[in-house]
């Protein structure tokens, strides 16, 4: 009871809300924007392929244990780090010409040996 209440004091959803939240968070997680970064780390470690290609009742004790862990280490005192934003490169530089595009292809071709 204790730590649940602990657990309200600090901002931390339930496991089941910080589950469906997980699993619902669209790529690349992240840049969504996490109710807690505690839900993101238990999402990590317990990986995103597994929970979105495994039925709740087999992802979700495991992201549950997770999800405890983490918090334990919230309530703990220590800070998790935010997830670090994904952005597009700011300078991408020119196309390439047609020629150059050939040239590429027709390296690449031989390199290969088609």
């Amino acid at each position: 009871m204790l730590t649940l209440c602990a657990a309200g004091d600090s901002g931390l959803p339930d496991a089941r809300a910080a589950y469906r939240e997980a699993c619902n968070a669209p790529s690349p997680k992240s840049n969504f924007h996490w109710s807690h970064p505690a839900v993101y780390h238990a999402g990590r470690e317990s990986n995103w392929f597994f929970l979105a290609n495994n039925s709740e009742a087999v992802a979700y004790p495991v992201f549950a244990e997770h999800y405890r862990k983490v918090c334990a280490r919230v309530l703990e005192g220590e800070k998790l780090p935010a997830p670090e934003q994904l952005k597009l490169e700011d300078n991408p530089g020119q196309p390439l010409s047609k020629e150059e595009n050939a040239q590429k292809l027709a390296a690449l071709r031989a390199d290969l040996e088609i």
